[in-house]
């Protein structure tokens, strides 16, 4: 079988191989750590935590966390701390001159930015911590173990969740350096999958009750969730080819150019990234909950916890639609493409070369842009309709969303990664067909 000799000749290539192994490795000491639980805290007391997680904005961030927020774990604030800085420093590289110049300084100024990005995670951290501890005492009170109270306990709780992020956001540096690639979001995607088979036996079971549907309808649910995966593998990898005609050059005795090429425009340039953006800001009412002293302030923030309300989707959708525009303006550079394409006498038939160029694509990427970020954001409010239709809020949350986009992603670009490596050392690739397409040509999200 070709699966099989696939996976001989992964084994064959050292390189590939140590990379894999040191892969399982971390991602065993991130899952072991999951289950650590903060000193002084009664593992058999967080029945209400974990009822509070199983549904609305909190069970979306127990999933990245993969458990470890339901768990009281030292990794409970898992990485979206990290990805909300990141966020945050992406902005100022548009907004403030200071993070622009750094932007254009290479390597070295992207040290700063990455340095200047872990400054503003243990911020949010020590943020975060002390509402997590909130959060968590109430719970435990209703479970009737209160939690200790004292201001030593809520510091040193602190320092335990924020080291425990970082420790975190290393692992997955030291995937993306030592292992198969894009840690952080590889991070991400083992605590999505981590999820997946308790979620699916779940819906399972509550199909077989007598009011459930039984078989039938859980059938139909995974044909549903395959077509979904299908839609979202289409917008991942959809492309718009522009047309580039190479002018014919005459060194020598040897003649170049005078060919016809194709530049691919993604649909969806920016990738999975503004569901992360917009997913990260809408945690901020986790954050802000635990300090919400007023009622009309907690019942307002309440329902932007609500991830099945009218209002967190909307306005989850419309910060969406934005990010896609966001970071596709970020990510793609239409005057730098123009020049680049005049530099090797290439322009596109009849568009005339230089600034002319430069807009057409730009107008090009903006009408493309708009119906993916539409189609994005419809395919990320999906799981609220499937829970509408009486689907298992768990398992409602791989339909769509940011879950399955993540994962689509992700896996789509490691299975790029894998067969970069079979191809260079002229194995046979992982598909027949043709080559593997990740997200956004193989770059990582982080």
């Amino acid at each position: 079988m070709k699966f099989i000799e696939t996976l001989k000749n992964i084994w064959k290539i050292e390189d590939l191989r140590s990379r894999l192994l040191t892969t399982l490795l971390f991602v065993a000491v991130y899952r072991f750590g999951s289950f650590i639980v903060l000193p002084g805290i009664d593992p058999t007391a967080l029945s209400a935590l974990k009822a509070q997680t199983s549904g609305g904005l909190l069970a979306l961030l127990d999933m990245f966390s993969g458990g470890a927020f339901a768990n009281a774990s030292v990794f409970a604030l898992g990485i979206m701390p990290y990805i909300s800085a990141s966020i945050v420093i992406q902005l100022l590289s548009i907004a403030v001159p200071y993070f622009q110049k750094l932007q254009r300084e290479g390597e070295s100024g992207r040290r700063k930015m990455n340095q200047y990005t872990r400054y503003l995670t243990v911020a949010i951290l020590l943020l975060q911590g002390p509402s997590y501890l909130i959060n968590l005492s109430v719970q435990m009170a209703q479970a009737g173990s209160p939690l200790v109270s004292n201001i030593w306990f809520t510091i040193t709780s602190t320092i335990i969740l924020a080291g425990g992020s970082m420790f975190v956001m290393w692992l997955g540096e030291r995937i993306t350096d030592k292992g198969i690639g894009n840690g952080i979001s590889f991070i991400i995607l083992v605590g999505i999958i981590s999820r997946f088979p308790g979620a699916v036996i779940k819906e399972f079971a509550s199909r077989l009750t007598d009011n459930g549907g039984g078989l039938v309808m859980f059938l139909l649910e995974i044909i549903f969730l395959l077509l979904v995966i299908a839609a979202s593998i289409m917008l991942v990898q959809g492309t718009r080819k522009i047309p580039v005609q190479y002018a014919k050059r005459v060194v020598g005795n040897k003649q170049y150019g005078g060919v016809r090429q194709y530049i691919p425009l993604k649909v969806n340039a920016a990738g999975v990234m503004p569901i992360i953006f917009a997913q990260a800001i809408m945690f901020i009412p986790v954050t802000l909950a635990g300090f919400a002293h007023s009622e009309s302030i907690s019942s307002f923030i309440g329902a932007f916890m609500n991830n099945n309300g009218f209002w967190y989707n909307f306005v989850f959708g419309l910060m969406i639609i934005a990010f896609t525009y966001f970071y596709t303006a970020i990510t793609i550079n239409p005057t730098q493409m123009a020049e680049e394409m005049k530099r090797n006498n290439g322009f596109i038939p009849g568009i005339k070369p230089g600034k002319r160029t430069a807009e057409y694509l730009d107008d090009v990427m903006s009408r493309i842009t708009l119906p993916g970020s539409i189609f994005l954001a419809f395919v990320a409010i999906m799981p609220a309709f499937a829970s509408l239709l009486g689907i298992n809020q768990e398992f409602a949350q791989f339909f769509g969303g940011t879950s399955l986009l993540i994962l689509v992603g992700v896996v789509l670009d490691t299975l790029q990664q894998i067969e970069s490596h079979l191809l260079m050392r002229h194995y046979d690739g992982l598909m027949k067909s043709g080559r593997i397409k990740g997200r956004t040509g193989g770059v990582s999200a982080y």
